[in-house]
């Protein structure tokens, strides 16, 4: 029989009728679009994230996008992204003909190096060509960044930081959100994250007051917001006075009446997946390359939990066979994407990337994954012989 890869049904069975409960009121309320549900998880998740705002948008990926706009990013721009991430991360920056850098990761967290990235920052600017803007960190398959090195290069040379935590939210460093060192946190919904709705979804949260407000106004058409009106008076309704050039990004009310729900297990779900990580460390190190490596004090959301072996595509071969699903994040870095291939790159090229599309392969990783079934998948990786 084989084993899912993210058993989502589990949890909603978990959940019992709490959620359908919820959506159902959703539904009868009958306020469709940025009903009272949105805001009421908007606040919520702000209290999660330890950020003063927090806003529903329509995906992940506007979810980058906003504060690229509400910062005026555009032509001649660069903005510096790892490249062993999911396609959203730098997919944003061409929208505003600005242009991506591409980044090399560390060997053992898989997130940004910050060492690459400042080497990158110095030869952006000896080139000329182009000026350094922002800075997108990945929480790569659940890790925080290196959020105290990389804010501190963003300072060194005026950078603003996006914690792209779409794989990531609720990760922290002793305790501490990536807020605390990004200007924003961006999130995705989408169903297989560990915070996941049941359609599309996204999220941006930040402590700044005139930043939160730009993009409220931007994720609705450039609508007129406090700021705009501030010792102004206007005949019409501010609803119909377009400020700024803006998006339809908004997040539905009936995914907000299923975040709710999900979020008030969520911190829960991270112990759980924490555990299952642990035993997955423990039986697995001996037969694999690699375990994930999270530094002390760090802790991981698990959205994937990623092995290193030599023979990878045997071992997939070998587990398939075995009733074990796996998944390869990302067979091709998007430095090497069609798409991507003429933007710049960090000096050196990214090896250590190159080297980890080779040898990288995921496990079946989800917050209702028993013990049985995890010995199941270990023993069948161990039973692997190359």
């Amino acid at each position: 029989m084989t084993i899912p890869f993210i058993d989502l049904q589990a949890q909603r069975l978990r959940l019992g009728g709490k959620i359908e409960a919820a959506v159902q009121e959703a539904v009868v309320g009958g306020a469709w679009v940025m009903g009272p549900q949105v805001r009421q998880f908007e606040a919520d998740l702000a209290a999660f994230g330890q950020a003063k705002h927090a806003l529903g948008c329509a995906n992940g990926t506007d979810a980058l996008a906003l504060p690229l706009m509400a910062w005026g990013i555009g032509r001649g721009d660069a903005v510096f992204v790892p490249s062993f991430t999911f396609a959203a991360t730098a997919e944003v920056v061409p929208w505003f003909d600005a242009e991506p850098v591409f980044i090399d990761v560390d060997e053992k967290t898989y997130n940004m190096d910050p060492a690459h990235l400042e080497a990158a920052v110095e030869a952006t600017l000896k080139e000329g060509r182009l000026k350094p803007r922002v800075v997108i960190a990945v929480d790569l398959f659940g890790q925080p960044a290196d959020y105290p090195a990389i804010k501190a290069i963003c300072d060194k040379y005026g950078l603003k930081l996006i914690s792209d935590s779409a794989q990531g939210f609720g990760c922290t460093i002793n305790g501490e959100h990536p807020l605390k060192w990004a200007d924003i946190t961006t999130t995705s919904f989408f169903p297989a994250k560990p915070l996941g709705c049941y359609g599309d979804g996204g999220a941006v949260l930040t402590n700044d007051d005139e930043l939160a407000q730009l993009m409220d106004s931007i994720r609705v058409h450039g609508k007129a917001v406090a700021v705009d009106l501030k010792d102004k008076t206007f005949d019409h309704d501010p609803k119909y006075l377009n400020m700024r050039v803006g998006l339809n990004s908004r997040l539905d009310t009936i995914q907000a009446a299923v975040l709710i729900e999900k979020l008030k297990v969520f911190a829960q779900e991270i112990e759980w997946r924490n555990r299952i990580a642990a035993r997955y460390n423990e039986g697995l190190r001996p037969h694999v390359a690699a375990v994930p490596d999270v530094p002390a004090g760090n802790i991981s959301n698990w959205a994937q939990y990623t092995i290193e072996h030599e023979d990878r595509d045997g071992l997939a071969a070998h587990l398939k066979e075995q009733g074990v699903p796996t998944a390869v994040y990302y067979p091709i870095p998007l430095h090497l994407q069609p798409a991507y291939a003429h933007y710049p790159r960090g000096p050196q090229g990214l090896p250590t990337t190159e080297r980890l599309m080779e040898r990288v392969v995921s496990l079946p990783m989800h917050s209702d994954l028993d013990e049985a079934t995890q010995d199941r998948i270990i023993a069948a990786v161990a039973s692997f012989k190359a």
